[in-house]
């Protein structure tokens, strides 16, 4: 029968929670030997899915084995708490649309609604952590809105302060208008998407066209430089055009259609435009300048003239009209400058410059020394100097081209269109609300990266990953281009930057770092018993150089901050625990999904490097991405996978953590997640071992078979070299963090163990072959299950528990999770028990398809079985090769004694591989009535386990008759054939089921007595 996982499990459970077994786990465990693991904790504010689930097998498969190696392993949960996934969650049941309505709300309020919604879902949570056996402590879960969390982050922003490693500074940065805050390199990563937009090549008109280097003198008609942009919104915002000082670039005369152009657009020529241009202009001709490169890309399908060529270095200097006029009279704006960021690889060659929207941009405005335009607004709204698209969202998430395409109609209507055309390209977007983000130039706090690049490559190396090729590939080109890390963010619900400022000294007095709630106690006199912004920003602090106050910086920390102090937060380092953290940092372990490469990974080994100057962390394990069945994301809406605790329940815990922990995502590769997997796991380990313990409890009885003596029968010495061998392996890919290594041999153990041991043991179990090998079996197979049952007890841990319990010797721990791991019995590991019996299953497998390739049943006894090219060292594979195969003889032959003889014309021959086997097919009286004998056998114990007779019932069996053979088979076998179906009388008489054996029918009938 199936086994009930569920219901066995959820007996486990009881077990382990009234015993108390995990806590024991530790508290048995030398407070002096501890294995420090950091679990990166979630936000309770959804339910659990599968990419949760494959972290908590990572997190409860490692410390289970390392407990077992006699480590203490501490295991407490924790929870995430701030940021802006529960400030969204909060302003979309308020209706907020933006920051300044939540500060119309007050701050304090929107606070303690998010504080509110942080633990929604704390109890779903447990349960399936719970269910899934996974062992940590919830009760007494660290939260990172705790003060003394809170704390712990403020101390680590002091340590970086006093080191030189914070600043603050002016930088393009990527915003999100929605949330009107900063975002770090990492949390831009996240977001990208691929989008359709509208990408224009604009005309500036050149205010000098006799510039001496255009090399155009005594032509008249207008001079254009043509520019492309990819973000139309950020063409009010222009200053310059950048050319590449070695860059070819042509002069060419070409007719422009603008009427055309602009009846296309929706809109008249305006009568103003045609006033202002000349002659040349109104008759639709004009010069325009683009990169010889990319002449033909702009001008494809047109008809042209090319007139002149020059270098980018000969533009420089030109002056032109301002695309727009809202900040026309900017000093020292409107030029041609060069930059080495030019390129011919897209566009026209010329870039235009808008310097609060591009880190290039940005670069070039400070060493030109041209006044900075800012013509949106945090919010991502035009000023209302743009007086034509004021208030304007720039980048609307509901149309994120709506805004580029009224900059593009009044480009044309003011004939300063040449082009526009979609573009399709990879954009950011916040990785929380999906708005699309702007490259913005603002002020942010920032940890100085690049300051300790260099030693957190040098750390790095000491780090094991596993996979290994995430070490030098996605984690460490990621660290090799890292750059300092913007840690502020202009919200509410999060750690608070610790900085006090004064607004009258200069800024070498005017800043003051806490380090603890208690030094801001003490200098401002007032009890601080909350850290959030909404308490501290009240808090004034008297200036230490002058007369004056100071009021806390109003940003508050990047959420990554908090999680990156975690090592140190968890334990309230250094007011709490300097000795628990001191004896346990750097981490062993700590194990989350790829994409935190770039994030927690990161920013734990950043702060680390920073702080203590070492690793975070010796052990990595990364798990890949757990997909739909459909190779789709898991949604919820299209329901397109099946719930997990519906899994869970159905097919155990135990299915599924293996199902999980040997598949590729182990390997950081992704996983279409499939049902029929998880079942196929349980039939093929869960079930079948199970059905190898109830095999087992059938025929002990009593008794606790011990092994006394030397093992004498081949199979036993097989089992336990096989055995070792598994405890070889699982151990070293644990050690080395390879899970699905260290899963997989688990498998394949269980199935030689009940598809080869077992079943090959059938007869020794029943007695059949004396009651010393009886014995031998029992006692063999005990320890196997007991051994096993610890290997298996980290990624199995339930059914290793019943097993365990089922077979464990006197004397041994309350629990399989508070044994010692197994230690490999190297005098057992003889390689040559291994190589005879692979030999003898490949010999069977040759054989059995002779059998089948000529229509004999495995029941029909044959003669011999020949095997060319090998000698066993042990003869008794040669009965197990003849009882598999139902052959009388196997005779092994070296290639020198072959015997002509051997090929008969009922000699049939099979080579595989190298492997060359035969059999004899032909069929004497005597077989003949053998397989007659064997069928009945067959027969009788199909009809007892059809009334329901166990092993305990004996019967009496009449049979009816008139085909000679069976009878004479019965008068031969008789005895044979009562042993093998428990049967205590077989006689001749009336009978009542009819059944066939070869072509004759025999009626049977089947007395319990």
């Amino acid at each position: 029968m199936a086994y009930n996982a569920s219901k066995n499990e959820k007996e486990v459970l009881a077990f382990w929670d009234t015993e108390r077994i995990f806590e024991r786990s530790v508290e048995e465990r030398p407070k002096d030997t501890p294995y420090v693991f950091y679990d990166g904790p979630p936000f309770a504010t959804g339910l659990p899915h599968y990419g949760h689930i494959v972290a908590s097998v990572m997190k409860d498969v490692v410390p289970r084995y390392w407990t077992m190696q006699g480590k203490r392993v501490e295991r407490v949960w924790g929870w995430d708490c701030h940021g802006l996934p529960i400030e969204n969650i909060v302003e979309k049941e308020l209706g907020t649309k933006s920051k300044q309505d939540i500060e119309a709300l007050g701050v304090a309020t929107f606070n303690e609604l998010c504080r509110s919604k942080v633990l929604s879902y704390v109890s779903d949570w447990e349960k399936t952590i719970h269910r899934l056996g996974r062992w940590v402590d919830m009760k007494n879960a660290y939260r990172t809105m705790d003060k003394g969390y809170m704390e712990s982050v403020w101390w680590v922003f002091a340590e970086l302060w006093n080191k030189g490693y914070v600043y603050q500074g002016y930088k393009p940065m990527h915003i999100c208008p929605r949330c009107e805050t900063t975002l770090s390199q990492q949390e831009v990563s996240e977001g990208y998407k691929d989008v359709k937009d509208m990408s224009v090549t604009a005309k500036f008109r050149v205010l000098n066209p006799n510039y001496e280097n255009l090399n155009i003198l005594g032509r008249e008609g207008e001079v254009y430089i043509l520019a492309w942009t990819t973000t139309p919104w950020t063409l009010p915002g222009n200053v310059l055009l950048a050319v590449g000082h070695d860059i070819e670039y042509t002069v060419v005369k070409y007719k422009q259609e603008l009427q055309a152009v602009v009846q296309k657009m929706g809109t008249a020529f305006p009568k103003e435009v045609l006033e202002h241009n000349s002659q040349a202009f109104k008759e639709g001709f004009a010069y325009y300048i683009v990169a010889k490169d990319l002449l033909m890309k702009n001008f494809e399908g047109k008809e042209f003239e090319v007139v002149a060529n020059c270098k980018g270095k000969d533009l420089v200097g030109a002056v032109y009209e301002p695309l727009f006029p809202y900040f026309a009279d900017s000093e020292n704006s409107f030029r041609v400058v060069d930059a080495d960021f030019v390129t011919t690889e897209d566009g026209t060659g010329v870039v235009h410059l808008a310097p609060a929207f591009g880190t290039d941009d940005y670069a070039v405005f400070k060493k030109e020394n041209v006044p900075f335009i800012q013509h949106v607004g945090m919010d991502g709204r035009f000023i209302d100097a743009v007086t034509d698209f004021a208030g304007k969202h720039v980048k609307p998430a509901e149309d994120h081209m709506a805004t580029d395409i009224e900059i593009v109609k009044w480009l044309a209507h003011n004939g300063k269109l040449f082009e526009k055309k979609k573009y399709e390209h990879s954009y950011p977007h916040c990785w929380r609300c999906d708005t699309p983000l702007l490259n913005y130039a603002t002020s942010s706090w920032f940890v100085d990266v690049l300051k300790v690049k260099d030693n957190a490559l040098k750390q790095a190396e000491k780090i094991n990953w596993s996979p290994v090729h995430i070490k030098e590939g996605r984690f460490g080109k990621w660290l090799e281009g890292a750059r300092d890390w913007s840690i502020s963010r202009q919200r509410f619900w999060a750690s608070v930057i610790p900085v006090w400022e004064c607004s009258n000294c200069p800024d070498d007095k005017k800043y003051r770092v806490f380090s603890s709630a208690s030094e801001l106690e003490e200098a401002s006199g007032k009890t601080v018993d909350d850290l959030h912004k909404h308490i501290v920003d009240d808090v004034v602090v008297p200036c230490v150089h002058c007369s004056g106050d100071t009021r806390r910086v109003p940003d508050v920390l990047d959420t990554w901050f908090d999680s990156g102090s975690m090592p140190y937060a968890q334990l309230h380092y250094p007011f709490e625990n300097t000795d628990v953290f001191e004896a346990g940092f750097p981490a062993e372990f700590i194990a989350e999904g790829q994409d935190q490469t770039r994030a927690w990974f990161y920013y734990l080994h950043i702060l680390s490097t920073a702080i203590k100057g070492t690793p975070a962390y010796k052990n990595v394990i990364v798990n890949g991405i757990v997909l739909a069945e459909d190779g789709k994301k898991m949604s919820k809406k299209l329901q397109n996978y099946p719930d997990p605790m519906k899994v869970l329940e159905q097919y155990g815990a135990d299915a599924l953590r293996f199902y999980l922990a040997s598949s590729p995502v182990m390997h950081a590769e992704s996983l279409n997640f499939s049902e029929a997997g998880v079942r196929e796991v349980y039939n093929k380990t869960v079930n079948s071992i199970a059905n190898v313990l109830a095999f087992y409890e059938m025929y002990v009885g009593n008794e606790k078979w011990e092994m006394d003596g030397a093992v004498i029968h081949v199979l036993d010495k097989w089992i336990l070299v096989r055995l070792q061998v598994l405890v070889r392996d699982v151990t070293r890919h644990m050690n080395s963090y390879e899970l699905a290594e260290a899963a997989r041999p688990i498998l394949d153990f269980i199935s030689d163990l009940s598809q080869w041991y077992v079943r090959r043991s059938r007869d020794r179990f029943k007695g059949l072959t004396g009651d010393e090998d009886k014995a031998a079996a029992l006692a063999t197979l005990r320890s196997v299950l007991e051994t096993l049952s610890k290997v298996m007890a980290p990624c199995m841990p339930f059914m290793a528990e019943k097993i365990f319990m089922a077979v464990k010797s006197e004397g041994a721990a309350d629990s399989v999770h508070l044994e010692m791991w197994p230690e490999v019995e190297s005098g057992l590991l003889d390689e040559s028990v291994m190589e005879d019996m692979d030999k003898t299953r490949r010999f069977v497998e040759l054989g059995m398809s002779l059998r089948k390739e000529h229509g004999l049943k495995v029941r029909q006894p044959l003669g011999n079985f020949s095997i060319f090219g090998y000698e066993f060292s042990n003869n008794q594979m040669k009965e197990i090769i003849a009882d598999e195969l139902n052959v009388k003889e196997v005779i092994c032959y070296n290639h020198e004694s072959i015997s002509v003889k051997v090929f008969t014309e009922t000699f049939m021959v099979r080579e595989d591989g190298g492997t060359k086997v035969g059999i004899e097919t032909a069929l004497t009286d005597t077989l003949q009535k053998e397989g007659v004998a064997r069928e009945i056998v067959r027969a009788i114990n199909m009809l007892r386990k059809d009334q329901g007779l166990t092993i305990e019932d004996k019967a009496a069996v009449v049979f009816e008759t008139e085909d000679s053979l069976l009878k004479s088979a019965i008068v031969a076998y008789g005895d044979d054939i009562q042993k093998q179906t428990l049967v205590t009388k077989l006689e001749e008489g009336t009978a009542e089921h009819e059944v066939t054996v070869g072509e004759a029918v025999l009626k049977l009938t089947v007395i319990k007595q």
